[in-house]
């Protein structure tokens, strides 16, 4: 009866660890090479982990890489609006997480997607005679193998393999990873960072710092943070196998004698925009809003007022706008802040313009903060000449 086991004829423990291994291989070709390697070129894998990887993801699930990498980009460019295909702000958090599959499903199937969005991934041979012309054959590959190696208990696996992309991808990250959680920046989307799923999920937990730094390979940005994604990536780059193209930017603050504004300044400001931001809430914001809040001791509105003072406008709802608005009627101090902020968004939103308007619009914020006679706000104008850009 031994071949009821497979060919393997693992013990429990056995079969248990070779789940989880399958399952790791499949979050690990969703989040180095769908994801980081197609989706936004921030890596750059060997053609033989390629050639792997999508050869594991067609006989996982069927999927193509164009199809995801169309539907992923999309995602970020409509992110939390009308054409996001899994918004849980735009279809609610319940339709995202039992019905991901099925949206996915629905945009991977609009022509005008793959073709806007999906451009540069794989058209080989391979592609057009194999993956394209059996998209079932894959899966197919996968369940007898399944059955030839573990037998009976095959049968479980195979149900754990094909659900875990539906369950962690669909469900995890594009449901809960853009509605529960914590934030390390304020960017202009709702993704949030989820722990301790990192072990589960390939690092896709850390959405937040994703979307902040969309061509970052690595997706860990706090020391605490672990991004088993980024382990992968320097075991193979160690082994020669991958090359790493873009990491998230560090902030170099450069404290002189003479701090002078100039373009460095202001290319340092706009490439480091969301730790600007960042430090902003916290020098800034969050100390204006304490000292509010010891003169008013006992003031409801402003023991609720972290979030309305710290979040993008554009996230929050219209209660939520109505309760901001005299919240900043109420408290001066507070509104100049927030005003000040806001200019402060202006001027990467707005970088495209000519540098010499770009520094002008610098050199007026500082010296507008300077005058402002807001303790904090005078010290951060001073913090932002010191930005300067990290070395290449």
């Amino acid at each position: 009866m031994d071949y009821l086991y497979g060919v393997l004829n693992l013990s429990m423990w056995g079969y248990v660890i070779a789940t989880l291994i399958l399952v790791q291989i499949t979050m690990m070709a969703v989040t180095l090479y769908l994801h980081r390697d197609q989706a936004h070129r921030s890596l750059e894998l060997h053609p033989i982990l390629r050639h792997f990887f999508r050869f594991w993801i067609w006989s996982t699930s069927g999927m193509l890489t164009r199809e995801w990498v169309a539907v992923h980009r999309k995602h970020h460019a409509h992110c939390e609006k009308d054409g996001d295909p899994h918004s849980p702000q735009v279809f609610g958090l319940k339709k995202v997480l039992l019905e991901g599959a099925e949206l996915y499903q629905e945009e991977k199937n609009k022509p005008e997607t793959l073709e806007k969005y999906g451009r540069g991934t794989p058209d080989d041979w391979l592609e057009r005679n194999v993956y394209l012309r059996f998209p079932s054959g894959g899966i197919v590959l996968m369940v007898l193998a399944d059955l030839l190696l573990f037998g009976v208990p095959g049968i479980i696996i195979i149900a754990i393999q094909m659900i875990s992309m539906p369950l962690f991808a669909a469900g995890v990250i594009n449901g809960l990873g853009h509605h529960s959680g914590y934030r390390n920046f304020e960017c202009d989307d709702a993704a949030t960072n989820l722990l301790p799923w990192g072990f589960l999920v390939g690092g896709e937990e850390l959405h937040n710092n994703h979307h902040a730094f969309p061509t970052s390979a690595k997706f860990s940005v706090r020391r605490w943070e672990f991004d088993i994604g980024w382990m992968y990536i320097c075991l193979f780059r160690a082994a020669g196998l991958a090359k790493v193209r873009k990491v998230a930017p560090r902030p170099v603050l450069e404290d002189t004698a003479e701090q002078h504004l100039d373009l460095e300044n202001v290319r340092a400001i706009i490439v480091n925009r969301m730790h600007v931001l960042r430090d902003y809430t916290r020098h800034v914001t969050l100390p204006a809003l304490q000292k509010e809040r010891a003169i008013a001791a006992g003031n409801r509105a402003l023991k609720r007022a972290r979030t309305l003072l710290v979040r993008q406008p554009a996230l929050l709802d219209e209660s939520a706008h109505e309760r901001l608005r005299k919240l900043l009627d109420d408290h001066a101090t507070l509104q100049t802040v927030h005003e000040f902020r806001e200019r402060l968004r202006e001027l990467w939103a707005g970088a495209n313009v000519g540098n010499d308007k770009l520094l002008r619009q610098l050199k007026d914020w500082c010296a507008e903060a300077e005058a402002s006679g807001i303790k904090v706000l005078e010290d951060f104008a001073e913090r932002l000449r010191c930005y300067r850009l990290q070395p290449a």
